[in-house]
């Protein structure tokens, strides 16, 4: 020890004090660089798994520190607050014993301004919310439906998940090393039907082998059928899809029960279910503002209708949503019936369905020109406008007979449901896709949506028009990879596994959405239904109901619709002298349908000729000439009318 106390003197006195100083600082400062420089080069040699876990005990240590940290803030709150509550009482008891110096002060002036101050304020804030949902409460005296109306499900207890995701992360990690492929399972999702395994590659390994092995995984895991994401989105995750050895049902309540379902601001909320990661799928359908749904028989698509009719009745009453239901099957609404929301009957016949969307159009035109005349652009803009009454801004309608001629203090959402849309297109095709993209095109902005539903997700079915102006769309289990393509643009909903599992594309967004859909029993569609029922008794539309019995006792008013155009195909065949079917379709831009039915009426009028095979029909009558067509020659009961001259 002397010798180096020694050693260290003589060092001093050779270099002097100053000099010692930079040289501890230089190398101070080297060993900050160097251990700098060692650190980098360690981050670059570590691996993706060792990198991760450097963080992470980085991430732990700065937790533990902040820990730390609020625990003594807590601590020194806790204290501050025990000696504001000592001071606040010792106040209280100085106030108290001042009390007889304060009676001897007049009392009445304080006692006048605190009662002046304080009730403005309570009313000031809740008069507007609380005393509007009054007014439209005891007008109609309609009443939200409570929860407790709707069966309990079972204990949740009975219902947990019991799987070993240890031991499949495990077999997931073997066989995609059995190929080669090193990866490691970053995290875990757990959802009522599937559990979603998050995998790392490691680095240079291409996420296309890993979606290639789907079969062999399947083999491994000795499941049905599993889905690849590659990768998910928004993560740098490879995402494998595994159904659980016990589904557990998502009930309707459990959503209704939710926060997410309780704190929604949707003008018209939609409850679909839960995803794969256990949360509550809830969207609006004004945002959307159409949704397709697809998928094959069995697969789920009735149930999802279901649940959605039920979560709009349990949310919306009919002063702020009407319903106008269409169900070619007649079984599947039929519990629908009667309840105060709808627009009209449940329409089951084909040929009405024609009827339901030309009022919906018509409806639609006069709600514009209600918007113009009042001055806002959207439903949003017009129910939410501060003077409900005729403001200066109003212009008088122009015709009186408008329906909405003096315009109302709100007007009500029209949600379109279809039950099944393939049927309807085969009855008539042109005119239902037709009525159907043009209302899709401009029914937003006034309140009118619509739901389509059908089993067969062919193009004939959903073609390009509605899959054009129906941007979300709902895929259930379908049996082949082109009709998946057809639904959402992309494979997928051929690996689902059927009883409500669907995969969701929400609007704007080609990340799709992975969920299962919530199960409505017919006892809580009929509680929900009886519970309306109670309250009244439905308003039908005056013009769609007269228009629906109209299309059952004459069968030939139709022909007498196509005047017009019948008009417009005398006028083709006298240009171009050949009288066909196609010509007309082409012409007129009509479907085959109507076109054959308008020739037929020519026929029947003596205009043209019978078919004669591929060729043109012949025309009968020199249409230069005779510039008035003889009307039909047939009644509305079908019988022909014979004349004198023809006798």
């Amino acid at each position: 020890m002397i010798v180096w106390l020694g050693l260290m003197l003589s060092f001093i006195s050779l270099v002097g004090l100053s000099n010692l100083w930079k040289a501890i600082r230089w190398t101070g400062n080297g060993c900050v660089l160097l251990f700098k420089k060692l650190k980098a080069l360690r981050m670059r040699l570590m691996t993706d798994y060792q990198r991760i876990e450097f963080e992470q005990k980085l991430l732990e240590r700065q937790r533990r520190r902040l820990e730390r940290v609020i625990e003594k803030e807590k601590i020194a709150l806790s204290g501050a607050a025990n000696s504001s509550s000592r001071d606040l009482r010792r106040n209280e008891t100085g106030k108290q014993a001042e009390t007889p110096v304060m009676e001897k002060q007049p009392e009445s002036s304080l006692e006048t301004e605190v009662g002046e101050k304080e009730p403005p304020q309570i009313t000031e804030i809740s008069e507007p919310v609380i005393k509007e949902e009054q007014r439209v409460k005891e007008r109609r005296g309609y009443v939200l439906p409570p929860l407790e109306i709707l069966p309990p499900p079972p204990n949740s207890q009975t219902r947990e998940i019991k799987t070993d995701t240890a031991t499949t992360s495990r077999v997931l990690v073997e066989t995609l090393a059995d190929f080669g492929i090193e990866c490691k399972v970053v995290n875990v999702e757990q959802g009522p039907v599937v559990t979603r395994y998050e995998i790392l590659p490691a680095p240079g390994v291409r996420v296309e082998r890993i979606a290639s092995l789907s079969n062999n995984i399947a083999l491994s895991l000795k499941a049905s059928s599993i889905r690849i994401q590659t990768p998910i989105p928004g993560k740098g995750v490879v995402g494998i899809e595994v159904p659980n050895s016990s589904a557990r049902i998502v009930y309707l309540r459990d959503v209704l029960e939710s926060k997410v379902w309780q704190e929604s601001d949707a003008n018209l909320p939609l409850l679909l279910g839960k995803d794969v990661t256990g949360e509550d799928v809830v969207v609006d359908l004004t945002e959307m503002p159409h949704l397709l749904i697809a998928g094959a028989t069995g697969s789920g698509k009735t149930v999802c209708l279901n649940t959605i009719l039920t979560g709009l009745l349990m949310a919306r009453t009919p002063e702020q949503l009407r319903l106008l239901l269409v169900d070619p099957k007649l079984v599947e609404f039929s519990a629908y019936s009667g309840i105060p929301h709808l627009i009209a009957p449940v329409i089951i016949e084909s040929k009405k369905v024609v009827y339901g969307l030309r009022w919906a159009i018509s409806e639609m035109e006069a709600r514009y020109r209600l918007f113009a005349r009042v001055g806002v652009r959207n439903i949003e803009g017009y129910n939410s406008r501060t003077n409900k009454a005729v403001s200066g801004s109003y212009v008088s309608a122009v015709n009186d007979d408008d329906k909405y001629a003096e315009p109302p203090p709100t007007i009500p959402y029209i949600v379109i449901v279809v039950d099944e849309l393939a049927d309807l297109m085969l009855t008539n095709q042109a005119d239902i896709e037709n009525s159907i993209a043009r209302l899709a095109q401009l029914s937003r902005a006034v309140g009118i949506h619509m739901i389509l539903s059908t089993q067969r997700p062919s193009v004939n079915v959903i073609t390009g028009t509605i899959k054009a102006n129906f941007p979300s769309r709902i895929a259930f289990q379908v049996a082949q990879r082109v009709d998946s393509r057809t639904i959402i643009d992309t494979i997928g909903a051929e690996k689902l596994l059927g009883r409500g599992d669907m995969l969701f594309m929400p609007p704007g967004s080609n990340k799709l959405v992975r969920a299962q859909a919530a199960y409505t029993t017919d006892a809580d569609i009929q509680a929900v239904t009886e519970f309306w029922k109670k309250q009244g008794a439905p308003e039908y539309e005056l013009q769609l109901k007269q228009d629906s019995s109209q299309s059952d006792s004459s069968p030939m008013d139709e022909g007498e619709e196509d005047e017009e155009l019948i008009t417009q195909a005398i006028e083709i065949i006298r240009e171009t002298r050949r009288a066909s079917t196609s010509l007309l379709q082409r012409r007129l831009r009509i479907g085959y349908t109507r076109a054959a039915r308008i020739m037929d009426i020519l026929e029947e009028r003596g205009i043209v000729g019978p078919p004669q095979g591929a060729d043109p029909r012949e025309i009968l009558v020199d249409l230069d000439v005779d510039s008035n067509i003889p009307p039909s020659r047939f009644t509305k009961n079908g019988d022909s009318e014979v004349t004198e001259n023809e006798v």
